[in-house]
């Protein structure tokens, strides 16, 4: 479960998973004590329960961590964690897309970030054929799905609500852009073809879990060329 808390990626790990020390800057007990000013770099907290989860759920929410690259709790409880924070959200799901053509990458900018087109899903709707719908209403284009990708867990604040988005990710080929033009009414300013140079440039202005999706795809283009 890959889940970004204002833009913070949140790894959860069974116990008795592989965990190198030697990977994080920061390894604590969940018992030891750590504060905001404390979760500095990629930091590991080991034996994490509920109270523990709600705690770190409160600071990720109301203090800017702009420190923190990365969190990583380790439970023998993971089911059950997991439950427990879905619990503290209302789940909203949603579905996108990856869409590539003669080696280009389609990114959108939206609201001030670039971004994977994407959208809600309807109420009765297959996943994939709700990606499809989305990816070609925001960007003009028609496509068809090659693969599916991970899935992505982030949180936001909406009238009130605490606003957990389970977002569906598909690799997807782009058959016609004749048409491509970005959605005006989802606040869609331009919709570009990119090398994935590019990409890898601006991928500090996208969000974390778009990042996170990206990284995850130009790793397993890197591996099909060796």
């Amino acid at each position: 479960m890959n889940v970004f808390i204002n833009d913070i990626p949140l790894i959860l790990k069974k116990a008795g998973e592989k965990v190198y020390k030697h990977h994080y800057d920061l390894v604590l007990d969940a018992d030891e004590y750590f504060n905001s000013k404390t979760l500095v770099g990629d930091v590991l907290i080991r034996d994490v329960n509920e109270n523990l989860i709600d705690r770190i759920i409160r600071l990720l929410e109301v203090k800017k961590l702009k420190k923190l690259d990365s969190l990583t709790l380790v439970t023998d409880k993971k089911r059950r964690i997991i439950q427990h924070l879905k619990d503290q959200f209302k789940i909203v799901k949603a579905a996108g897309g990856l869409v590539i053509k003669d080696g280009k990458i389609l990114m959108i900018y939206r609201l001030g970030k670039w971004d994977l087109p994407k959208g809600k899903m309807k109420k009765v709707e297959d996943v994939r054929e709700g990606a499809i719908r989305e990816v070609e209403e925001e960007c003009g284009i028609k496509v068809q799905v090659i693969d599916e990708l991970p899935n992505t867990w982030h949180s936001y604040a909406y009238k009130g609500n605490k606003i957990l988005k389970k977002t569906s990710w598909f690799l997807m080929a782009c058959t016609d852009d004749s048409l491509m033009k970005p959605q005006a009414e989802e606040f869609i300013e331009e919709v570009r073809w990119m090398t994935p140079e590019e990409v890898k440039d601006i991928l500090k202005e996208a969000y974390g879990s778009i990042e996170f999706v990206m990284n995850y795809y130009l790793k397993t283009l890197k591996a099909g060329k060796e």
